[in-house]
């Protein structure tokens, strides 16, 4: 809800736990409970708007109000939920299937005709290169200035500058093939070239009773 455009598909699961009629009700009924939920964050965030603006001193809350004009701003996209059962492949066939053709929507997604340059096939085919390669320590992190060493040592990428890489690197990051927090100042020069080992991190992390475990060790 706070990114620009966004499109959301719905996926129920567990269809083999209903009845064919009840899909259809619970579709229509998740369906209904989405469209009210937008209805009513469109309201009260024009509600908290109103009251901003008509504040005594609506000067002390400009950065609230930016803050929440922005927000208003950003439009959900929702599509058709699709009903599925985990447990059968044809079902998981059919997801994908539906994702591939939403994704090449160019009305829901403009961006997917956009066409690149070689040199990000060239850096994306040495980046998967260099991740799969036995010298790649296993939690997949790699120094930005070393990553670009490493590139311009390759074939077509001599040439290839820091500027350009970074440029790269963030659509590499968009499609999810590598992580790269760059507006974070204590990772921004800090690549990991393999999300899977984020993953692995946080599910060791981020659990449930943490402090309580932690503490109940001697």
């Amino acid at each position: 809800m706070r990114v620009p455009n966004s499109v959301v598909l719905p996926v129920g699961t567990h269809v083999d736990c209903c009845q064919e009629q009840e899909v259809a009700e619970k579709t229509h009924d998740i369906m209904a409970r989405i469209t009210a939920m937008l209805a009513e964050r469109k309201s009260s965030l024009a509600h908290f708007i109103d009251n901003l603006e008509g504040s005594e001193e609506p000067k002390f809350y400009v950065d609230q109000w930016e803050r929440l004009k922005e927000m208003e701003s950003c439009t959900l996209t929702i599509l058709n939920l699709v009903a599925v059962n985990c447990m059968d492949n044809h079902d998981i066939q059919k997801l994908e299937t539906t994702i591939l053709e939403h994704v090449k929507n160019e009305e829901l997604f403009p961006e997917v005709v956009r066409v690149l340059p070689p040199v990000y096939r060239h850096v994306e085919a040495a980046i998967v290169d260099i991740a799969q390669s036995e010298e790649m320590a296993g939690h997949g992190m790699m120094d930005l200035q070393y990553l670009l060493s490493k590139l311009s040592q390759r074939k077509h990428l001599a040439s290839l500058g820091r500027e350009l890489l970074q440029d790269i690197l963030r659509y590499l990051h968009c499609i999810g093939l590598i992580v790269w927090y760059e507006e974070i100042k204590h990772l921004e020069n800090t690549v990991f070239l393999q999300p899977t080992f984020l993953i692995t991190m946080f599910k060791l992390l981020v659990r449930y009773r943490l402090v309580q475990q932690l503490e109940s060790i001697s």
